[in-house]
């Protein structure tokens, strides 16, 4: 029997859902795995496999020393490289081709909220893009954190958010890293922008000498985690070039 070599469109729609499952989630029981499985008529137990072989490439598990299977193929790496460091084009191309892996539009593949939206034309197009990017963002993101605030510890999904490190205005190509990422509750969230807390280079919380000048009452929500060691997420930690942007130019000293 003749195997059946994996396409481009195929590799990149699992390097698509690699970044969305939990790396100790990875089976062939996994509904993620089955679902593409079924989409590009593979087996689950073979979209498992190549999504370990991505493992096997990823920085980040391998600093946590682990690593997944040995032997890819040159195609996996390939892929890796052309988008790891491009996750601007890797997010919306591969959600185009999970769309017409399951032959239903983008927007509706991606679950974005089109209500509001002109119903063509190349405002719609852009907006579509945006929100299907800020989607695969978020999915990323949550996922390394284990749905937790990673302050906190909160993990009510309508209170997470995926947050930018470097503000999304500030540096285009990193809008879409995961690495430019934490995932934290609304409040923290929006403390964080405004500068009001950072994080170090070693992951800890730090309160900005602004915040105390507020009333007191309100410190109650950030002074139990002053000093205290972030969630360090599964994969995708904070990049150090991200957090010296953000103490440097955004936090409130």
């Amino acid at each position: 029997m003749v195997r059946r070599l994996w396409s481009r469109d195929e590799l990149i729609a699992a390097f698509n859902i690699y970044c969305k499952i939990p790396f100790a989630k990875i089976g062939w029981n996994n509904p993620t795995v089955k679902e593409l499985a079924t989409l590009i008529n593979r087996s689950p137990s073979a979209v498992a496999y190549k999504l370990t072989n991505f493992a096997r490439l990823d920085p980040s598990l391998q600093k946590r020393n682990i690593s997944g299977m040995i032997h890819g193929s040159k195609a996996d790496i390939e892929i890796w490289n052309e988008f790891h460091d491009n996750w601007e084009e890797l997010a919306y191309q591969s959600e185009l081709i999970l769309a017409k892996f399951k032959n239903v539009p983008v927007e509706k593949s991606s679950l974005i909220n089109t209500t509001d939206l002109p119903r063509e034309g190349k405002e719609r197009e852009s907006i579509v893009r945006i929100r299907v990017n800020q989607s695969f963002f978020r999915q990323m993101v949550l996922t390394s954190y284990d749905h937790r605030c990673c302050i906190t510890g909160m993990t009510v999904p309508e209170l997470l958010i995926a947050s930018h490190i470097i503000p999304w205005v500030a540096d285009k190509s990193n809008r879409m890293n995961p690495s430019n990422g934490l995932c934290l509750n609304a409040l923290h969230d929006s403390a964080f922008d405004q500068g009001l807390i950072t994080i170090t280079v070693d992951y800890h919380v730090k309160l900005s000498p602004a915040l105390r000048e507020v009333n007191v009452s309100n410190l109650l929500f950030f002074i139990p985690f002053e000093e205290k060691q972030i969630l360090i997420p599964q994969r995708f930690r904070p990049s150090a070039e991200a957090v010296a942007y953000h103490n440097k130019y955004v936090f409130m000293k």
